[in-house]
């Protein structure tokens, strides 16, 4: 009877363990369209989300074997790595809320970003619905929150492997008729040993679940099929494209040649114009607003 009893507990430990892991990872396919994950610690997006039902099973583990929970504010990225924090602003009411980032999605290649329920409703998404939304890396917490996790490694330059000042303190004599001098301060280089990772103190990565709320700034709704340096490469593929247009932009001397399918008044729309431009073979063609 006692062995009985003690499986139940067992099992519930084995479920809420998690070992969560700093990840990248290779090149993947998902919904039909293949996605590069790599690090980016400045990305800015504004496009579509929707809610991520996260791993099946209660409390499967991610991507990077965290937990999933429906009832925290978390979120799945194809690329970005794992995990990372973002601000997550919803451009058609205002509201940002800045969550983690420990999954990879959403399924649908349309949609920029995947949001757990409890992120969709304090952003104020309805259940099965989209939002026109934009996405902010905070570089800085994120690199904190990558430090704390295993496997992530080192930079090329640690800030605490590189040199310190010694002072040290050098008596000069006054000049004639000069009041006495203050001694000069020589600062000499001395190296001094990184602290051992699992005695560096990190700070704490805390995110509670503040929302703030600005002017809502929707935009229009776009397929983009690249972003090309060339102009007649653009227009080679925008003829592959029903209904694409090349828009030049960015100074003379760095001219680029982007390819684009609307606007869209609704995001239905431009799920299909982006179902037809994957069908032709543009397998980099994304949802974006603008």
């Amino acid at each position: 009877m006692r062995g009985l009893l003690l499986l139940p507990l067992l099992l519930v430990a084995a479920c809420t363990t998690s070992q969560p892991r700093y990840v990248v990872g290779e090149p993947y396919r998902m919904g039909g369209v293949w996605s590069y994950p790599r690090e980016d610690f400045a990305l800015v997006q504004q496009g579509i989300a929707s809610r991520h039902p996260g791993p099946t099973g209660w409390d499967a583990p991610t991507a990077n074997g965290e937990a999933w929970s429906g009832s925290r504010a978390l979120a799945a990225h194809r690329t970005l790595q794992l995990p990372a924090v973002v601000t997550v602003t919803n451009l058609e009411n205002g509201r940002s809320l800045t969550l983690r980032v420990n999954d990879r999605g959403p399924v649908n290649p349309g949609r920029v970003i995947g949001l757990s329920d409890r992120a969709a409703d304090l952003l104020g998404i309805p259940a099965g619905g989209t939002a026109q939304v934009r996405i902010a890396v905070d570089g800085e917490r994120s690199r904190v929150l990558g430090e704390r996790t295993l496997g992530r490694p080192p930079e090329a330059v640690a800030i605490e492997t590189a040199p310190r000042a010694a002072v040290t303190a050098e008596s000069l004599d006054p000049l004639p008729g000069a009041r006495q001098a203050s001694p000069r301060v020589v600062a000499t280089p001395v190296a001094t040993a990184a602290a051992p990772e699992a005695n560096r103190p990190l700070p704490e990565i805390v995110l509670p679940e503040t929302v703030t709320t600005g002017a809502p700034r929707p935009g229009r709704i776009y397929v983009e099929a690249g972003v090309l340096s060339r102009a007649d490469a653009a227009q080679r593929l925008a003829a592959r494209i029903p209904g694409a247009q090349v828009e030049a932009f960015g100074p003379r001397r760095d001219r680029q040649y982007r390819v684009r399918v609307g606007p869209f008044p609704n995001v239905a729309q431009a799920d299909a114009a982006l179902e037809r431009t994957l069908a032709a073979g543009v397998s980099g063609a994304q949802i974006l607003v603008d």
